[in-house]
Formats: structure tokens, sequence, C-alpha cells
């Protein structure tokens, strides 16, 4: 077990670190692009070749808690002046066997830019597949993988009084949170992985975090909060003896349950206008498509957003998680862990499990108004968080707008928004026109002259209906019928982003 770790011994570290230039950017120079994009993958050796024979402290704690390399004791010594190799010893950090130092964790820095700013922590978690040389124990704690950073980006940026983190891991969604709100709570079924938080938060001198052993919403019962956030353990495992359940990706639960409880959870513990923000896995069963079952999860008494991002078949799937624990193909026990798997597909008659992101919002008044469930494959991440605030606060306003009103106001379209044509050889007309949104989603829609042209037009000057009204005379059709057909699509634009409310 992970021992309790001791806020001086924490500060004596984040001062060697920060000593030691110990950042992305400086690692990222020193062991070179190529092999820093090798350790995201799990492969280091090229890291440790480019580091070579250099004994400065950049160096040393790069190949100890960078790569999770066994490191000379007098070079440790060396590189931390204030903490020392006992002190680190007295974190859990390492292991000390004569004179080699054994990691027991990864530290790797973090960098990201918010609307406060630029920022860097360093975060521990478990030694990672490439260290042990192996597969994962089940307790293994996460450090922040890509599914972690998703949901970074997709947090709104919006402040609040009060956040939860369902699930915690190593921390860092509370860690984002605590930028946006007053007090988190940070929940898991792991004490390891709550010792891991509560290491990061000292480390990083972040304040305000409460962690709270239990499993899911247990440990909060009977509060509600403005903001949930929940990177779940949703994959799908077979609940079969010899494959094993990981902490940090299997709750424990048949199929996609786990997901569906985190939902069903996450209603009865917002406040009125809170938010609950998570990532998932749904099946497809025959007779039954994902997204269907997630939108019966939510119900009729919360907005739900649920964009699916990839549908992947159950050996696709099977494959990917085998691989993420660590057995590797070729071997028996890799071919055993598909079968149990396709097994446990075959069982439930599922035909691919889907993966996306879910928003769900408890309305302040009377009944949701927000219910979409969509496919929406690609685009960039950069800045999911600002661009779903905006389509958010664009749904909310012109939900409360009529026909009339939405006539009214006066639209710009999305400094983003780029328009594709498609012409067939010798056609003076297009057969295809697009709408390319560069931000968000990275969104491509067709379109139709009539409302290709509006679009045009909407550069913070005239009203739709004045817009609208003109396009039908130059088109020579009716504007009530027009405006009949261009409000609705209007209406999607404004929650999509691609255009904006100019006032």
């Amino acid at each position: 077990m992970l021992p309790e770790p001791d806020p001086r011994l924490c500060q004596a570290l984040a001062a060697d670190l920060r000593a030691a230039d110990f950042a992305s950017s400086t690692l990222r120079g020193a062991w070179g692009e190529q092999a820093d994009d090798a350790v995201a993958r799990g492969l280091r050796r090229p890291a440790e070749r480019a580091l070579g024979a250099r004994d400065d402290a950049l160096a040393v704690l790069g190949r100890l808690w960078g790569l999770g390399l066994t490191v000379d004791c007098e070079q440790v010594v060396s590189a931390l002046p204030s903490l020392g190799v006992d002190g680190a010893a007295a974190l859990g950090l390492v292991r000390v066997e004569g004179d080699d130092v054994h990691p027991e964790v990864v530290v790797r820095p973090q960098a990201f830019s918010d609307d406060e700013g630029e920022v860097e922590w360093w975060i521990a978690s478990d030694l990672d597949e490439a260290a042990l040389e192996g597969p994962l124990p089940e307790d293994h704690v996460l450090g922040v993988g890509g599914a972690s950073q998703t949901l970074a980006r997709l947090q709104l940026t919006r402040g609040a009084r009060t956040a939860l983190d369902v699930g915690t891991g190593c921390g860092i969604q509370a860690l984002r949170l605590r930028r946006l709100v007053d007090h988190v709570v940070a929940t898991d079924v792991s004490e390891r992985a709550l010792r891991f938080t509560r290491l990061n938060a000292l480390l990083n001198s972040v304040e305000g975090i409460e962690t709270r052993h239990g499993s899911l919403f247990d440990p909060v019962a009977g509060e509600t909060f403005d903001r949930v956030a929940s990177n779940p353990p949703f994959v799908i495992t077979p609940r079969v003896e010899g494959v094993p359940a990981y902490e940090y990706r299997d709750g424990g639960m048949e199929g996609d349950s786990l997901v569906a409880a985190v939902v069903a959870g996450a209603g009865s513990h917002l406040s009125p206008g809170g938010v609950a923000q998570l990532l998932g896995n749904w099946e497809y069963r025959e007779g039954e498509a994902g997204l269907d079952r997630v939108r019966s999860w939510v119900g009729e008494e919360m907005d739900g957003w649920v964009i699916e991002r990839e549908v992947l078949d159950p050996l696709a799937y099977a494959e990917l998680w085998v691989r993420d624990g660590g057995t590797v193909p070729g071997t028996a026990a890799h071919g055993r862990l598909i079968d149990a798997w396709l097994d446990d597909f075959a069982r439930r008659g599922v035909t691919g499990v889907g993966f996306g992101y879910l928003l769900l919002r408890k309305p302040l008044a009377g009944g949701p108004t927000l219910a979409r469930y969509e496919r929406v494959a690609g685009g960039g991440e950069s800045a999911f968080g600002p661009h779903l605030a905006a389509c958010l606060a664009a749904h909310d306003r012109a939900a409360l707008l009529d026909d009339d009103d939405l006539a009214a106001s006066v639209l710009q379209v999305a400094p983003d928004v780029t328009e594709a044509r498609h012409y067939r050889p010798g056609e003076g007309d297009p057969s295809v026109i697009e709408l390319h949104q560069g931000g968000g989603f990275a969104r491509r829609t067709e379109v139709d002259p009539a409302l290709a042209a509006l679009v045009g037009a909407c550069d913070g000057d005239l009203a739709v209906g004045v817009l609208i009204d003109a396009i039908a005379q130059l088109m020579e059709v009716d504007a009530a019928h027009l405006r009949d057909d261009l409000l609705p699509r209007v209406r999607e634009l404004l929650v999509t982003g691609f255009v904006s409310f100019a006032d």
C-alpha cells in the first residue's frame, strides 16, 4: 500500500523537481520529440538511448520517474538534495537495494492551458506496462492517459461552488475541477488511488480537494453538487474466472451496467442547473441501438447530450482491452482472454460497443429542453469545453424563442466556419454545398443554396427574418414557406456552433 503522503516531504519533492527543471518541455528537449512520442506509446528505449550517460538532475529523474528505470543511488542523492533518497522511500516513490534505487511509481509532468493561463503539474501514478515489463496488477492506478485528457478537455469552463469526481484515480480530474470550483469531493473504490490523489494535490500545492473511499456515489449519499465529472471504469469485462479485473477500468458489473449506474446516480446528485460530464461505453445488441440504450438511462427528467465517437465490433473491442492490460498477441493467455470476451458478448447478443461523451444537466425549472443523441466522428479536441459551453448557452437562449423571436434575432457566422462547394463537370450550379467547422467537433453539414445564402449573410447586421425575405425574393419562392423551412435548421446551426447570436 502506498504510504499516506507527508506534506513536508511533498513540498521537498516539489522543490527538487522544480530545481531540476523537471517539465514536459525540458524532458522532450532532453530526449527528443521522436522519443517523447515513443514514451507516450509505452516505448522507453529511444528516450533512454538519447539520455546516454548524462548524470544531471533532469536526466536522473527522467530515467527514474519519467521512464521507470533503476538509477544509481549516488545520482539520486545528488538529484534530490531537499527530499533525499530516504524521503523518496518514505513517500513510497522508490525502493533502495544496495547501490540501486528502483522506482515504485512514475512521476510525470503534465502541461496544459485553460482560461486561467498555462499550468504544469507533476502527476504520480503506478508504474506502467513498460516499466513493469509485463501485465499490470489488478489494483493498478493509471496515470494521465488519453481518456483522462479527453475528459479534461471536455469540461465546461464556467465556475461553480462544488464538484464531485467519481472514480478519481490519480486525481487529475479533481485537480482540473479545483481550478473552476471552490471545493471538490473525489471518490474511489481504491484507497491506493485516493492516496495518489492526496499525494498529487500536495505535490502541486492544490488545496480544497476532499477524498472519500467507496463505490460510485455511496460516499456522497444525500449530497448534491454543481458539477460532476467521471472517467468511470467503463470497460466491458467478462465476469468469469481468469479474466483480470483492473480497478482502474473495470467496475465489477456486467456489460455496460456500470455506465448506466453512473448516469442514473448523477441525476440525483446534481443541484438544479448542475452539469455532469463523463465518458462511457455502451453496447449495441441485436434489435437495440447503443444510443437508444443511453437515452433510456438518461430518462425524461434530465437534459442529455450524448456524442458517440466510434463503434467497435466485438473482436476489435476485445483486442483493444486485452492488449491494454499488457497481454500480447501470440500468447496462450491472449487467445484465452479473447475467447472470454467474445463468449461474453455472444451471450448478450452484443454486435458492437460504442464509445463517447455524455453531458447531463438537471433543469433549473420545468422539464428538460435538450435531448441530443448523435454520432460525431473525427474532429479536433483542443477546445471542447469552451465550445460545449457556447453551444449550451446558444441552445438555452434559442429554446426560449418562438419562431417570430428567432426571426427577429441577429446572428453571425462563427469565425472557424468555411464553405465548400462541389460541382459536376460542366455544370454551373453546385451539386453539394457543405459547411465545415474548423474548431469544436469539426462538424460538416450539407446545406441547400437557401441556407448557404442565409449563413453567408449572417454578419451581425440584419435580422434573420429580413435576410430570409431577401433570399426568398432573389430565389423567387414564397417567403413564408422558406421561413418555415429555414428556421428549424437555423436552430440546429446555433446549437452546433456554426452561427451564434450577435448580441
